[in-house]
C-alpha cells in the first residue's frame, strides 16, 4: 500500500493505478463515470472485494465523486445544479439502505470556529429538521414526510468526549434507522479542495486524512447503516510542491527546454521525495486555501440542499 495522504478513494484508485503501471481497471474495482452538464463529473467507484480493499485501503462499499468545476465563482445556478446531482446520487444509496419514512439522523463533524474544518456544522444549519414537527405538530407536514433529526457533536479537544460516544448514546435514545455523517476531509490533489463531494456507505472514520484518527463511525460500531458525506477541505504541504513541480515542468517542456532530467523527475513520484525532506523538519504542513471562507459558504449550500432533497420526497 502507497502511503499517501487523502480521503478520496477515486484518488487512491488513480495512484495506485499509476504506480503499478496498470492501463486498466485495479483487481478488485469497479468504476463508472459520468458528465452532468458542462462543470459537473460523476465518479462511482466500488470496492468489489479483499483486494480491492488492499489496493486502496477503503473498505468493501460504494464510493461517489461528484467534482464541480468553477465552485469558487459559483452562483445561485450552479449551487443548485450540484446540490441536484448530491441529491441523486444520495437518493439512491439511501432508497438500498432504508424505506421511504424510516427516520434519518444528520451528523456534522468538525469545529465551527475552524473553518476549513466547519463543514459539517455549517451543513447543520441548513438542514430541514421534520422529527419533532411529525411529534408535536403533525398536522403542518405532509403525510409522507420522513422524520429527519440532526446534531453537531463538536470535537474532542473542546467536549472531552469521542464522537463515538456521543452518536451512540442518540442512536440508542432515539433510535434511527440511518445516520448520514458530514465531515471535512483530505485530498491529493489541490484543484480538489472544496470542489469535490464524496459520497460512501461505508462509514467514516473522523480525522484519518489529517492523521488525527479517532474510533469509525460504522454499522458495526454503531447499529446502524452509516452513509459518509465529505469535502476536502486540506492538502499537505508536499502535495503543493509536488504539484507545482508539475505545472513547472510542462511550462518547461511546452517552451522547448525539456531534457532528461525533467522527464525522470516527471515520471518519479515527487510527492514522496518531498515528503521525505519535510517530515523530518516538521514542515509538511496542513494546508487550505486563502479562499476557504467562500468556499465552505458554497459547498456547504451544495451540500445541504443535496441531503434536504434526497431526504424528503
Amino acid at each position: 500500500m502507497i502511503n499517501f495522504r487523502t480521503d478520496l478513494a477515486l484518488e487512491r484508485r488513480d495512484i495506485y493505478r499509476k504506480a503499478n503501471n496498470i492501463a486498466n481497471e485495479v483487481d478488485g474495482l469497479e468504476t463508472q463515470e459520468e458528465n452532468v452538464g458542462e462543470n459537473i463529473m460523476v465518479t462511482r467507484v466500488k470496492v468489489l472485494n479483499e483486494k480491492g480493499e488492499q489496493a486502496i485501503g477503503k473498505k468493501k462499499g460504494n464510493y461517489i465523486t461528484i467534482d464541480i468545476k468553477n465552485i469558487k465563482i459559483a452562483g445561485e445556478e450552479d449551487i443548485q445544479n450540484a446540490s441536484e446531482a448530491v441529491t441523486k446520487e444520495l437518493k439512491t444509496l439511501i432508497a438500498s439502505l432504508v424505506g421511504e419514512k424510516d427516520d434519518i439522523l444528520v451528523v456534522g463533524l468538525g469545529n465551527l470556529y475552524v473553518t476549513p474544518d466547519a463543514l459539517g456544522p455549517k451543513v447543520i444549519q441548513d438542514i430541514d429538521i421534520t422529527r419533532h414537527l411529525l411529534t408535536y405538530m403533525p398536522d403542518v407536514l405532509d403525510k409522507d414526510t420522513r422524520p429527519v433529526s440532526a446534531v453537531s457533536p463538536g470535537v474532542l479537544g473542546t467536549t472531552g468526549i469521542e464522537t463515538l460516544e456521543i452518536l451512540k448514546g442518540i442512536v440508542d435514545n432515539i433510535h434511527p434507522k440511518l445516520l448520514l455523517v458530514i465531515d471535512a476531509l483530505a485530498s491529493r490533489s489541490i484543484e480538489r479542495i472544496s470542489s469535490t463531494v464524496q459520497i460512501a456507505d461505508t462509514g467514516i472514520i473522523p480525522g484519518a486524512g489529517v492523521g488525527n484518527k479517532r474510533k469509525e463511525l460504522t454499522i458495526e460500531t454503531l447499529g446502524v447503516p452509516v452513509i459518509a458525506i465529505g469535502v476536502p477541505t486540506v492538502v499537505e504541504a508536499a502535495t503543493i510542491a509536488a504539484d507545482s513541480l508539475d505545472l513547472l515542468i510542462q511550462k518547461l517542456q511546452q517552451e522547448a527546454k525539456s531534457n532528461d532530467f525533467l522527464n525522470q523527475l516527471q515520471e518519479e513520484d515527487k510527492y514522496e521525495m518531498i515528503k521525505q525532506v519535510l517530515a523530518p523538519e516538521d514542515y509538511n504542513f496542513i494546508v487550505t486555501p486563502k479562499e476557504i471562507d467562500g468556499l465552505i459558504e458554497n459547498m456547504s449550500s451544495v451540500v445541504a440542499r443535496g441531503i434536504n432533497f434526497a431526504t424528503q420526497k
